[in-house]
């Protein structure tokens, strides 16, 4: 039913990982093949192609739906229906920024102390030239095969560029003076086929699927034992999603207590249980979360 075009390079592992998780796994003949399949009756076809190029494609219908950064979304100008962000990149959950920067020894503090012919250095010219026509500046943008931060200040008076960390632009000897956009990864669709019920459902199924195996990368399912008298104090400690699951043990030796939490905080959540009384406790990890 759904053509489906997911992205090649630095976001290829991550992607095809998240979909491994949300039981969709991507399989292909050798990493680098650009055809897959998923055995799934609503996947009719899958491409593994750069990001740059899946806005475009989705939008001229091409592919039903597809995976790609809001950053090349806003460079190509493609009229697509966003499904929504993913919340992963090539390295960490955070987003990328996509940053305007000069020379670390450079007097300017701001965009708008730019003048008019300013070189500006990017692998989104498009983008770029936007922006600095919003801002009200005549710059001289220049297309980026890669390596921007080292064009200035010789090439280029400051560079729009991509960045997790920054890391990359201080070691060159670069600061940021004014983010255009945040840009997370994100499922679009074409909007034809997103206007077709039937591949809206099922385009929002797979959503269902992807959105679940995310969250539950951050929680796990903690299980423990408490007598009735030290019930409470344990309840007083355990966080929960929404509320946790209590069950009377056999005998009336006390209850049973399921509860969805952060993982991030088990290190601390663990020994606090123990010491309100809790015993026996489980912590088991979650294969999707479904609200």
């Amino acid at each position: 039913m759904l053509r489906i075009v997911l992205p090649k390079g630095s976001l290829e592992r991550a992607t095809l990982d998240l979909f491994e998780a949300a039981d969709l796994n991507v399989v292909r003949a050798s990493t680098v093949d650009y055809r897959a399949v998923i055995d799934d009756p609503r996947v009719a076809a899958v491409r593994i192609l750069r990001p740059q190029e899946i806005p475009v494609y989705v939008a001229e219908g091409l592919f039903d739906l597809g995976i790609t950064g809001r950053d090349w979304i806003a460079e190509t100008g493609s009229d697509v229906v966003s499904l929504g962000e993913l919340r992963y990149s090539k390295a960490t959950s955070d987003p990328i920024k996509m940053v305007v920067a000069v020379a670390g020894d450079s007097p300017v503090t701001s965009v708008k102390e730019l003048p008019d012919g300013v070189r500006v250095s990017s692998e989104y010219p498009e983008l770029t030239r936007r922006y600095f026509r919003e801002q009200g500046i005549a710059a001289d943008v220049r297309l980026s095969y890669g390596a921007s931060e080292a064009k200035v200040p010789d090439i280029a008076d400051c560079v729009v560029e991509i960045t997790e960390t920054g890391r990359a632009l201080r070691a060159a000897g670069l600061k940021v003076i004014d983010t255009i956009l945040i840009s997370y990864t994100e499922v679009i669709a074409n909007a034809a086929a997103h206007a077709d019920p039937d591949k809206r459902h099922a385009m929002n199924q797979l959503m269902t699927l992807l959105n679940g195996a995310l969250d539950a990368r951050e929680k796990v399912l903690l299980k423990l034992n408490v007598s009735a008298e030290r019930f409470d104090d344990v309840l007083a400690v355990l966080p929960s999603a929404k509320s946790p699951t209590v069950s009377e043990l056999a005998g009336g030796a006390g209850f049973a207590v399921e509860s969805v939490v952060d993982k991030r905080t088990i290190n601390l959540i663990i020994p606090a249980l123990c010491d309100a009384g809790a015993t026996d406790l489980l912590e088991i990890p979650i294969s999707k979360i479904v609200p």
